[in-house]
């Protein structure tokens, strides 16, 4: 993998130039993206901007979001072709920031069900996950140090989980999601994906203009409180494995952990995220799913029609609950600095059929909280698993500088 941390670094000291940095990542794509499809399209032609703190930096953007020099096709025939007129402003944040935007990666259709063709990096066999597929296998394979994807269930965590790389899914709304294909508005969220910590929460900081999120180099041991969420079922064995691995690192330098039960409503809100998602999915896909029914992916199309009963007073519950759930984990950071559970069940399923299962996901994703996948060990087949590193709402600083005293103690 590239490190963006290390990159930066290097041309800082004049001892890679940025144009050279950028040729890598060409040059990776040239050499395995035929196998593993991580990208739509790319711009072989791509050049580093002369300043910012990212030039240098080849970025990949996630074929949801709008960009004004590709088509922007959200992995769906509907929109085959479609130029956008302007930058989302997450790209703008980008290349304002000094990187360069190397091309589109792949997205199931309108980030929900229906799997792309791009394969796990790590085993060809297996999925990398979704939605942002393409962006978590660009990474892991060293195409580029950082991509954009986005998170609407887990799709940000559980492709990093699978695939080996960092992630970050920031608090609601830290980044704009203006020129990002709406699938849920209480939901969406856009997130990076990086060869480890440091360098997700460099991409980040730059392109925020948030210094604080810049990890220390010393940081103080946490207060960690583990999380199992046996409301969502029990993980495969590698899951749970990975899971108390990155706890007992972590106390054997100097955190404290401790496992945390969480009050009932939580638990509920965990349930009743299907409600808010699939509600608000009727209507940002009105147009799609009323005027091009049969040409929407079939999976999408199939989620849909059995959802459109939901009323507004079932979407008011389920907001009410939303609220009263994220009061009550609020006050559990008053115990523990952050929490740590799953990324996934377990390591990638085999097959590019599904992008495996967003249970342990989507209830933070609900909560609006910080979330970072911290690659933890790699089970049979060469398949990584994750484990997640959760912050209060508004905590990136804090989750991030977790994140990384887990990792610094896994590599111990």
């Amino acid at each position: 993998m590239i490190s963006l941390a290390d990159f930066q670094a290097r041309i800082e000291q004049g001892a890679l130039l940025p144009d050279a940095a950028i040729g890598q990542s060409l040059e990776a794509i040239r050499a395995q993206d035929n196998a593993i499809g991580a990208f739509v399209r790319h711009d072989p032609r791509a050049r580093a901007q002369t300043a910012g703190p990212l030039r240098g930096i080849a970025v990949g953007i996630k074929d949801i979001i709008d960009t004004a020099d590709f088509p922007t096709e959200m992995g769906a025939a509907i929109y085959r072709g479609h130029q956008p007129r302007a930058d989302a402003p997450v790209v703008m944040a980008l290349k304002q920031a000094g990187a360069t935007i190397i091309g589109k990666t792949t997205t199931t259709a309108f980030a929900a069900n229906d799997p792309t063709a791009t394969v796990n990096p790590r085993n060809h066999a297996h999925t990398p996950g979704g939605s942002s597929s393409g962006s978590a296998a660009a990474v892991a394979a060293g195409m580029v140090s950082l991509a954009l994807g986005t998170q609407t269930g887990g799709s940000v965590i559980r492709p990093a989980s699978f695939c080996g790389v960092a992630a970050i899914k920031p608090s609601y709304r830290l980044l704009p999601t203006v020129g990002v294909k709406c699938f849920s508005w209480t939901l969406d969220t856009v997130g990076l994906f990086g060869a480890g910590v440091r360098d997700v929460a460099l991409g980040l900081a730059a392109m925020t203009k948030r210094t604080d999120l810049v990890v220390p180099s010393a940081v103080p041991a946490p207060r960690i409180g583990m999380v199992t969420q046996a409301f969502a079922g029990a993980p495969e064995p590698s899951g749970a494995e990975a899971l108390q691995r990155a706890a007992r690192a972590a106390e054997q330098a100097g955190a404290t952990v401790r496992e945390i039960a969480v009050a009932d409503v939580i638990a509920e809100a965990w349930r009743i995220h299907p409600d808010v998602q699939e509600f608000e999915a009727h209507q940002s896909l009105a147009w799609e799913y009323g005027q091009n029914y049969e040409a929407m992916p079939p999976l999408l199309r199939g989620r849909l029609d059995e959802s459109k009963g939901g009323t507004p007073a079932e979407y008011d519950a389920a907001m009410d609950v939303t609220l009263r759930a994220r009061q009550a984990l609020a006050g559990i950071f008053d115990e523990v600095d952050v929490l740590l559970t799953l990324s996934a069940p377990g390591a990638a399923p085999k097959g590019l059929t599904s992008t495996g299962d967003p249970r342990y996901n989507r209830l933070w994703t609900l909560m609006g909280v910080p979330c970072v996948n911290v690659p933890t060990l790699v089970a049979e087949a060469g398949l990584p698993v994750g484990v997640t590193v959760i912050a209060p709402f508004g905590g990136d600083a804090k989750a991030l500088a977790a994140a990384s005293f887990v990792e610094d103690a896994l590599g111990k």
